[in-house]
């Protein structure tokens, strides 16, 4: 008795679909470092189709990263960001809804510094496929404005940070130490701990705060130095 072959319209769809997303990466008439690619597009690499690579995009940047599959695929630890340009969730560890966005509004230099090294560590560690038409490159794969006052927020991070560690040398910062058992700690080698208000201009975050240095008896009538709560005010070690 011959076998009855069952087909569905909806099989035929599904293949046509990954057929024509197999067949835009790999005979895309632009050179693979040309690709552009839309949301759409992108979105087909998330790792849920075996038959196709694993794409993910950060700050407009596109990379394979199939080789990653037991991290990027389907139910792997970091498939929240393949499919698609999720920026921001590199610095805001916020991987569900709004967080998978590459809006970087509000984020200071310190955390915009932060992404662009992300960015910078896929160029090395992954292939570099194409650009996603958006955010931070044009219909004719060139930067936007955007793109451009991202990678200069990122410099003056850079910037800053040195800045804050030439200051934050000529008064010794604290040991510290933490354990879910013990708790944390503060402690000098030479002086006492002191948590001291970090100038504006230095501040990675753009907003106030504080760090914790050391220092000696003699200098202890400096204006602006916070005995740690709960601290004696000569204890070379404070709990935190």
């Amino acid at each position: 008795m011959a076998a009855k072959i069952i087909t569905s319209p909806f099989i035929g769809i599904a293949a046509f679909v990954t057929f024509l997303a197999f067949f835009a990466f790999y005979y895309n008439p632009l050179s693979n470092k040309q690709r552009l690619f839309t949301v759409e597009e992108l979105a087909l690499y998330n790792g849920t189709d075996q038959s196709l690579p694993i794409f993910l995009g950060i700050l407009g940047s596109v990379f394979d990263v199939t080789k990653g599959k037991s991290h990027y695929g389907e139910g792997g630890g970091y498939n929240h960001f393949s499919g698609r340009d999720a920026s921001r969730a590199f610095v805001s560890g916020n991987f569900t809804g709004d967080g998978l966005t590459d809006s970087l509004s509000g984020l200071s230099s310190q955390q915009v510094k932060s992404i662009v090294e992300w960015r910078d560590f896929y160029f090395r560690s992954y292939t570099f496929v194409g650009k996603l038409v958006g955010r931070y490159y044009d219909t004719k794969g060139n930067p936007t404005k955007y793109l451009k006052g991202v990678e200069a927020k990122a410099a003056r991070g850079a910037q800053l940070l040195k800045k804050q560690e030439i200051e934050e040398a000529k008064q010794p910062g604290c040991n510290s130490r933490w354990s879910q058992d013990e708790g944390g700690e503060v402690w000098c080698d030479v002086g006492v701990p002191r948590l001291v208000q970090r100038p504006l201009e230095i501040a990675l975050t753009g907003k106030m705060s504080k760090r914790c240095a050391c220092f000696k008896e003699d200098q202890l009538d400096q204006s602006g130095l916070e005995v740690y709560q709960g601290c004696d005010f000569l204890a070379k070690t404070c709990p935190v």
